[in-house]
């Protein structure tokens, strides 16, 4: 699953065993500012648990990471293909910008702890076969992508030992199902479906993360 840059092509990354999405970790520093709403719940609870985090949440914590920096990589190269239409692409632009700052804070939690979350540098993702061939592909990969994420973060959310983070997930997990509606609306589904969407657990999210990119 990891290789390297936004602008890979499809086809050219390696797929990334299970333990390596969960613990994956990068030398260097970063720096991170947390701004507002649940980027600021998520920033303060994580300097509240400095080094203190168990490592379950640590893990959870890289899987969410790994899984934001897929979703901006992934929005970032369906703008840069040009293939969608102007209502399409405005939900594209606003879901990236979401991504990233989903990114920003989730990173934190991790940054709080003691643990240096990973970059979009050290990364690359490779996607299947025609993902960016169409705006019906994108639409597509889009939905599949977003109900992966929500599943992870409801299996997040529920697994979490710190329970002061729970809030600011909370509230990321809100804003992948508002993407989720959308794109499955655009791809001729249903805005909303099933009363209790099913969480996933941090083994079956980071399988499922890893397939959408072998």
């Amino acid at each position: 699953m990891y290789s390297r840059g936004v602008g890979s092509g499809e086809g050219d990354g390696r797929r990334v065993t299970r333990s390596a999405f969960l613990s994956r970790s990068v030398s260097g520093g970063l720096a991170m500012m947390a701004a507002g709403g649940a980027s600021a719940a998520i920033a303060t609870a994580a300097e509240g648990a400095a080094t203190a985090l168990p490592s379950l949440d640590l893990a959870y914590c890289r899987l969410l990471v790994g899984g934001e920096l897929l979703a901006s990589n992934f929005y970032a190269q369906a703008l840069a293909a040009a293939l969608s239409g102007r209502t399409v692409t405005a939900y594209l632009r606003r879901a990236a910008f979401n991504e990233q700052e989903h990114y920003t804070s989730v990173a934190a939690i991790l940054s709080g702890a003691g643990a240096v979350p990973a970059v979009a540098g050290d990364i690359t993702f490779s996607y299947p076969s025609g993902t960016f061939a169409s705006e019906a592909s994108i639409v597509k990969f889009a939905f599949q992508l977003e109900t992966t994420l929500i599943g992870a973060y409801l299996g997040a959310i529920a697994g979490l030992q710190t329970s002061s983070l729970s809030a600011g997930l909370s509230s990321i997990l809100a804003c992948e199902a508002e993407h989720c509606s959308y794109f499955s609306y655009a791809g001729g589904g249903r805005a909303f479906d099933l009363s209790f969407p099913p969480a996933l657990s941090i083994s079956d999210a980071s399988d499922a993360l890893s397939a959408f990119t072998a």
